[in-house]
């Protein structure tokens, strides 16, 4: 059964496909993808992101959630785990927020419940954030959280035809106080 969180404001539930229109609401809007790995041009290239999500957890290898304003009922951007390595005790994570959200303590508020179910049901030791290296409010959420700057993976990445670098950060099981 896919685990649903709660923080005082918001709940973590699954992405599931009723959910397509909201997360090509996000991973479509040029101001949310700009930082980010994916996006899509189409409601039905949105489909990709869907079976992503889905196989993740039919797989084991990761869980996103949506992430639902409590007062609203609206979704308001999502997060998650990807790229888990149970022999390492690993695992990548990421996020992402509708711009009206932004600036709001959200990931704030979310992130530590998420990186404590990770650590607990998962078993992760390490949980590393691969930013890009513009992203500067990423960065300072990492910060934030307890991660651990670890260094710049220069050139590491091709987006939109230009040679990127990314920053790596990381956050120990004995890093983590909620």
């Amino acid at each position: 059964m896919f685990p649903e969180l709660e923080t005082n404001r918001f709940y973590l539930k699954q992405i599931v496909a009723a959910d397509q229109a909201f997360i090509f609401e996000g991973l479509g809007n040029p101001n949310v993808i700009t930082f980010y790995g994916v996006k899509y041009d189409s409601f039905e290239a949105t489909k990709a992101q869907m079976e992503f999500y889905d196989l993740l957890w039919k797989e084991k290898t990761g869980c996103w959630w949506k992430i639902v304003d409590k007062e609203t009922g609206l979704p308001v951007g999502a997060c998650g785990m990807n790229s888990y390595q149970p022999a390492h005790e690993k695992a990548e994570v990421g996020y992402w927020l509708l711009p009206e959200n932004w600036r709001k303590g959200i990931m704030q508020e979310v992130m530590p419940v998420m990186i404590g179910y990770l650590l607990s049901a998962w078993k992760l030791y390490r949980i590393e954030a691969v930013i890009e290296e513009d992203n500067e409010a990423s960065c300072k959420l990492s910060e934030k959280l307890g991660f651990t700057f670890e260094g710049k993976l220069r050139g590491a990445e091709i987006k939109n035809g230009k040679r990127i670098s990314l920053l790596m950060f990381s956050l120990l099981r004995t890093d983590f106080q909620k």
